[in-house]
């Protein structure tokens, strides 16, 4: 494997370093000693070749965010995660649901942004159509307004 191969891959096995190669944000020495592969020069410079060939990822164009308060925890429901649903009803729990042309990214980029804001998710799903975070009652005004800036 060539180092620039070895870059490569390590980049790709921390998602914030290939998102910041991908929008052009990377301090490339930084990460070639973040990374350790070889020499940092060489790391530094494949990494600017690798991001130059990556796309920046796309904004979500046509998705809806709603929230639904009162989420409970019960069987079936909105989402089930191993033992724990959550359901409609009298709950402290809030849903965000994002719904229309979502993709992984966004769901990536959504509880990524969930974490860095530290607001505690309770439970996500991601489907073909959809995402959804549940979060307590508390937290649910600004994860809305968090979601709904991530997905502009």
């Amino acid at each position: 494997m060539t180092l620039a191969e070895r870059a490569r891959a390590a980049a790709r096995e921390h998602p914030f370093m290939h998102d910041a190669l991908a929008v052009g944000v990377l301090n490339y020495s930084a990460a070639a000693r973040f990374l350790d592969v070889g020499e940092e020069e060489a790391v530094a410079a494949a990494l600017r070749r690798y991001g130059e060939q990556l796309d920046a990822p796309a904004r979500e164009a046509d998705v809806r965010v709603t929230m639904e308060t009162g989420l409970g925890r019960g069987d079936g429901g909105l989402l089930t995660v191993g033992d724990t649903g959550f359901v409609p009803g009298d709950g402290s729990l809030t849903a965000i649901l994002v719904s229309g042309e979502v993709s992984l990214g966004l769901c990536r980029r959504v509880l990524g942004s969930c974490e860095t804001a530290e607001i505690d998710v309770l439970g996500a799903g991601f489907g073909e159509s959809v995402i959804l975070v549940v979060v307590e009652r508390r937290d649910g005004p600004d994860a809305l307004r968090l979601v709904e800036s991530v997905c502009s």
